[in-house]
């Protein structure tokens, strides 16, 4: 028996006056918040920039999956772009021309994502730091954690039943810590010395602690099961979790840790089980970087059967990026915690049909 999309009779589309009057009170929140985090980043000293959306390149991840389109020269010939899945590549080539100190709320785009959590197309907040450490952005987050409440006029982020004090001290830990805690797996002895990855030694483990699997599946796909079934949830709960040192080969764009080269100056902010931004020491290597590109697209490819070019003017101008540290942030969805909204939808003034 096919059932119904929804319990009850369809809700009205957004733009019914009806439905528009109780959405309100969030969308005007959300722009309390916006200009309170603006206030914010200038008094911090930094400039805001307007990245374009169309790129050669939308990102060479694996699991980034881009809008193409094509654009029609004058001459009537048609040249494959994207529009970007972040604007890192860009902002990038800013810290290049010189910029120290970067942010941009710039709407961005992923195919294959829709759900409570998810949208075609969103708001990310990103910003850099140039000659900073990426431990910096953790401090950076507490303050507009706390401005987003104060926006909202909220005392907790809240998300179904889960709540989270913004105003507190995060919790910090370590990736294979968190593994250790809530899976009772240890991630390092799958890990060797160089970073590479061992998917039998994690198998093992998985099929000890009870934790389904496919038989074809990835270290990769058996790290994402376990931060999805066991972690995430267990996140943030209470007061914010800074998820640290994630393993190098889950930090394409990441450089690696100073004392240990397995994990990478990576980490995540979680709040009410939910991923708030995902922050860096950034990798300007460009032969690394290369290098690691085209392993992603290689899985990518095998994964989906199809890659992305590569932005050669983003790895030329890697070259002059000095060290620094950059974090996206989910703009939606932190105005959706503070809110308390129930879906991220409902904060989005007009949301993808």
């Amino acid at each position: 028996m096919t059932r119904a999309p929804f319990p009850g009779p369809a809700p009205s589309p957004w733009w019914s006056p009806d439905r528009h009057v109780d959405r309100r009170p969030l969308l005007l929140a959300r722009n309390r918040i916006q200009t309170a985090i603006r206030g914010w980043l200038a008094r911090e000293g930094f400039v805001e920039v307007d990245p374009a959306a169309l790129a050669v390149s939308p990102g060479n991840e694996v699991h980034l999956h881009a809008f193409a389109t094509d654009a029609i020269g004058n001459d009537g010939s048609a040249r494959r772009m994207y529009l970007h899945t972040s604007p890192e590549f860009a902002m990038k080539k800013l810290l290049a021309a010189g910029e120290t100190r970067i942010a941009a709320f710039a709407h961005v785009w992923r195919n294959r994502e829709r759900g409570v959590l998810h949208s075609p197309e969103f708001t990310m907040l990103e910003w850099y730091r140039a000659g900073e450490d990426y431990t910096v952005l953790v401090e950076d987050c507490e303050a507009i954690l706390a401005l987003a409440a104060q926006g909202a006029g909220a005392e907790v982020l809240r998300f179904r039943d889960r709540t989270c004090d913004p105003f507190a001290p995060p919790e910090r830990l370590s990736v294979a810590e968190a593994f250790a805690r809530h899976a009772r797996i240890d991630l390092m002895a799958t890990i060797g010395p160089r970073g590479e990855t061992d998917a039998a030694a994690l198998g093992a483990a998985l099929d000890a602690e009870g934790i389904r699997r496919a038989a074809d599946d990835t270290w990769s796909d058996m790290l994402a099961r376990v931060l999805v079934e066991r972690v995430e949830p267990r996140l943030g709960l209470g007061r914010p979790t800074v998820l640290d040192r994630y393993p190098a080969a889950e930090a394409a764009l990441a450089r690696p840790a100073a004392d240990d080269p397995r994990v990478a100056e990576r980490f995540e902010l979680y709040a009410c089980g939910v991923e708030l931004a995902n922050g860096f020491g950034e990798l300007t290597d460009p032969a690394e970087q290369r290098r690691r590109f085209a392993l992603e697209m290689e899985e990518k490819a095998r994964r989906y059967g199809e890659r992305y070019p590569l932005d050669e003017g983003f790895l030329d101008a890697l070259a002059l990026v000095p060290p620094a540290a950059g974090i996206a942030l989910g703009f939606d969805r932190l105005v959706m915690l503070a809110t308390g909204a129930p879906r991220l939808d409902e904060v989005l003034w007009t949301p993808v049909p």
